[in-house]
């Protein structure tokens, strides 16, 4: 085939047997004839199959044209990847790759049992794929020789940096041979990378492939905007309404990790968890429940997850926001490998829509922006489902047919319909009820359900309130109510904004809050029947204007003038003097008439007092009382 003109027959063989008909953009630009024996900095998107890139460009330099590998000693070459699970991957991929070559290819990483490691390495291997640190330790033991070694790969380099593994990746360059070839993988190239290209490769050839700068044209994005307390019922109803074969939902922390690995394991959901503080061996067993099927949900905090494929992942869920928009790259990128389509749906809170804008815009990914699906919606996807699914398609065996007309003559055609769909939705965890959100656009003052809709430029327009609702909260003055904790509350779990909070009016006991017409209509509904809010506030709404006689604060929340002070060309207020205090008129007499102590220019404002005369008192310092005794005391 003319896609593989230039490989070696073994590897075109592996790759043909694999099921590769064609290469993608970094595969080919490897196999450039300007490119053998060179040094390379490459930069391709994720999932664009940087492994057998690397793979088809290290096979000339270790077979020097020989079909076969000879009998394995010390290695040529070596693989540094910066997680355990992305250095098994390559070492997985590596193999079938190799495999009609007759490569012996060794791993090296933590976690693993470093004596079996030791032993594999005594009996020789051609690739040593392996993590910085452990590494380290071979090569410091005197386990691992690297004085043959005729290339070293760097795959995912800017990530073994973020890591902290400079140091771990200086040593080992500067201990291999100097004529060595350094191919380095990186999904962008920071100035730090550069540094470290400059320093340890040779004239390198810096290739950065096409769609390394453009979304990725097999993943579907999706923002999904929701209440912030229904995050985890929408994560549930887009495992639900997508079915995904594979999909791993990410988190940012371990907390989180926990918590939903045990929600999603009470709701059915055949749920793993992967994160930093599970030993290797667990870490294996999980990604193992994956490929093989018995877990379809990977729970999983960025670093864990860092370069792992999963076949057939369809599905990925951002439950928190990315930190930033390489992260959001790299998350997604777990998805729509191989030519295969992928969803990538962010769940971003409604308090959160103006850091997701700013973060797809930043990642240059136009997103569809949505609601979540809905228990309506997921209900009509599982009938069709249900309708297209190929079982009803196929023939009844001749085992069956007998038992079939059992069936229909003891129960009825419609009732066996009734058990089957019954025993389907039993298997299925059921969908839930989210709560209506819509978003505020404060440049056009309205409200709407379609979020892709552009903002428009200009200055925000508040709301009008000539026709607002009241409605009285149970805390006041005295409870310690503040607007700087209210609005948040009223926003959060009214379904408001601020733009729909007008006046507020404190009281001793209450607080009365204005509320456009909308917003009330909005917030009563979300409140529910039962008008409570956190902390045990009770809300109740009010016919009309409240009256505020009895000196209530008024608070208004609206964007107002600067306040003028001055009035009628008068003083202000803060600005006049208050005539001096006359004299209390039931001082004594005495009082009245005692003048200040006379003052001279030049000296104090009082008088020293005489203490020389005895005036009959204890001198101060010395106790009354009879004299302590003469005797020297020994206790110091």
């Amino acid at each position: 085939m003319t896609e593989f003109e230039g490989i070696a027959p073994a590897i075109a063989q592996a790759l043909e047997k694999r099921g590769y008909t064609t290469l993608t953009p970094v595969q080919k630009a490897m196999l450039d004839s300007g490119l053998e024996g060179a040094d390379a900095l490459v930069s391709a998107q994720t999932g664009s199959g940087k492994t057998v890139a690397f793979g088809l460009a290290l096979a000339p330099t270790l077979l020097d044209g020989e079909g076969r590998f000879g009998r394995a000693g010390t290695p040529l070459a070596l693989a540094i990847a910066p997680t355990r699970e992305l250095a098994l991957q390559v070492k997985r991929e590596l193999e079938w790759l190799y495999e009609m070559t007759g490569a012996t290819i060794a791993s090296c990483v933590g976690g693993m049992d470093i004596r079996s490691e030791r032993r594999a390495l005594e009996r020789g291997a051609h690739i040593v794929v392996g993590t910085p640190g452990r590494l380290c330790d071979h090569i410091r033991r005197n386990a691992l020789d690297i004085s043959e070694l005729k290339a070293v790969v760097l795959d995912e380099a800017d990530e073994m940096l973020d890591l902290g593994f400079r140091e771990d990746l200086e040593f080992i360059l500067d201990t291999a041979p100097a004529d060595r070839r350094t191919l380095m993988f990186s999904a962008t190239v920071p100035r730090s990378i550069a540094t470290l290209a400059k320093n340890y490769q040779r004239d390198a050839v810096r290739i950065a492939t096409a769609s390394e700068q453009k979304q990725h044209v097999d993943i579907e994005y999706r923002a999904l905007v929701v209440a912030p307390s229904d995050r985890e019922n929408a994560i549930i109803n887009v495992l639900r309404y997508y079915e995904a074969r594979n999909a791993i939902v990410f988190c940012s922390t371990r907390a989180a990790v926990n918590h939903l690995t045990a929600r999603f394991n009470n709701r059915g959901f055949s749920v793993v968890a992967l994160s930093g503080e599970l030993s290797q061996n667990e870490r294996t067993h999980a990604l193992q429940a994956m490929r093989d099927g018995r877990a379809r949900v990977c729970i999983a905090t960025d670093v864990a997850a860092r370069g792992i494929d999963l076949p057939g992942l369809e599905l990925v869920i951002h439950a928190d926001l990315p930190t930033n928009p390489e992260t959001l790259l790299h998350r997604s990128g777990r998805t729509g490998r191989a030519g295969q389509k992928g969803v990538s749906a962010m769940i971003v809170p409604l308090n959160a829509r103006r850091r997701a804008e700013r973060l797809l815009e930043n990642a240059r990914i136009n997103a569809t922006w949505a609601k979540p699906p809905s228990a309506d919606e997921v209900s009509k996807r599982d009938d069709e489902r249900i309708l297209a699914d190929p079982i009803f398609t196929e023939a009844p065996g001749e085992d069956e047919v007998s038992f079939i007309k059992e069936l229909l003559q003891r129960h009825g055609p419609e009732q066996v319909a009734a058990a089957f769909l019954r025993q389907y939705r039993a298997g299925h965890s059921a969908p839930e009820d989210l709560a209506e959100v819509s978003v505020y656009d404060d440049r056009k003052n309205v409200r709407r359900d379609d979020f892709s809709a552009p903002r428009e430029d200009g200055p925000p327009v508040r709301a009008d309130f000539t026709d607002g609702a009241w409605v009285s909260l149970s805390v006041g003055r005295k409870h310690s109510a503040e607007p700087r904790w209210l609005i948040p509350m009223l926003c959060r779990h009214g379904n408001l904004t601020k733009r729909d909070i007008g006046a507020i009016r404190m009281q001793p006991d209450e607080t009365f809050v204005e509320l456009s017409a909308e917003g009330a209509e909005r917030f009563m509904a979300a409140i529910g029947p039962a008008g409570t809010l956190e902390k045990g506030i009770r809300v109740k709404p009010l016919d009309g204007k409240p009256d505020t006689s009895r000196s209530g604060q008024d608070v208004s929340f609206a964007p107002t003038k600067k306040k003028s002070y001055a009035k009628d060309n008068a003083e202000p207020a803060f600005q006049r003097k208050s005539p001096r205090p006359a004299a209390r008129q039931d001082a004594s007499a005495e009082q009245q008439d005692r003048k200040p102590w006379n003052k001279k220019p030049g000296k104090p404002d009082f008088k020293k007092p005489d203490f020389a005369k005895n005036d009959g008192r204890p001198k101060q310092g010395k106790p009354a009382g009879k004299k302590f005794g003469g005797k020297k005391r020994q206790d110091g």
